[in-house]
């Protein structure tokens, strides 16, 4: 396996410490020590934090969403397979990531224009797709409601998880086949919600 380069190890080391504090909380020191280099490589490399964090948060907003819209704007994927791949992937990427989401939502509080340009994007390629395909099935739902569907009983299990742990609902070790099952779960559950507002 090749070594990582210089502003690969500042990159990695980044995405590690500020997923676990936030932001606020980092420092650059932080940064160097855990890609154990000198502190001026950073900014030499990256500028500021700002911007080493930009393309941090940049990067895990497009893991998250960025692997809707090549499924969604595709008019040869049919909704049943949409919806399945959709909660396929999405499940596959947090298992690996469980710390995904919370980070997106609690940096996007903090700024809330900074994924515009991606969101616009994919609304302009994927929603007019979608919108054909739930027609033309006679589906009498939005395609905003459809998204979030998918997305939110795929993703909040994943935020929720402590407070599943916690009340005891979840053992931390059954979590994982919780999600599994689930995966096999929400595409019906998708498709229930689909039928019953068929026209």
């Amino acid at each position: 396996m090749e070594d990582l380069t210089t502003e690969q190890k500042i990159a990695a080391a980044a995405r590690k410490i500020f997923t676990q504090k936030g932001y606020a909380a980092t420092k650059t020191r932080d940064i160097a020590e855990e890609a154990g280099i000198n502190l001026a490589l950073v900014n030499y490399y990256f500028g500021s934090k700002e911007n080493l964090f930009k393309q941090v948060l940049k990067e895990k907003f497009e893991a998250l969403f960025g692997l809707m819209m090549p499924v969604l704007s595709d008019r040869d994927i049919s909704l049943d397979e949409k919806i399945r791949l959709l909660v396929k992937n999405y499940t596959k990427l947090l298992i690996e990531n469980e710390e995904l989401p919370i980070f997106v939502l609690n940096e996007l509080r903090n700024n809330e224009n900074i994924f515009n340009p991606i969101l616009q994007q994919a609304r302009t390629i994927s929603q007019p797709t979608i919108d054909e395909q739930l027609q033309h099935n006679g589906f009498a739902i939005s395609t905003p409601d459809f998204i979030m569907n998918i997305v939110s009983l795929t993703i909040f299990p994943f935020i929720a998880k402590p407070l599943f742990i916690t009340s005891g609902m979840v053992k931390e070790e059954d979590f994982l086949q919780f999600i599994e099952n689930r995966e096999k779960l929400i595409p019906e559950w998708i498709f229930a919600i689909l039928k019953q507002s068929q026209q």
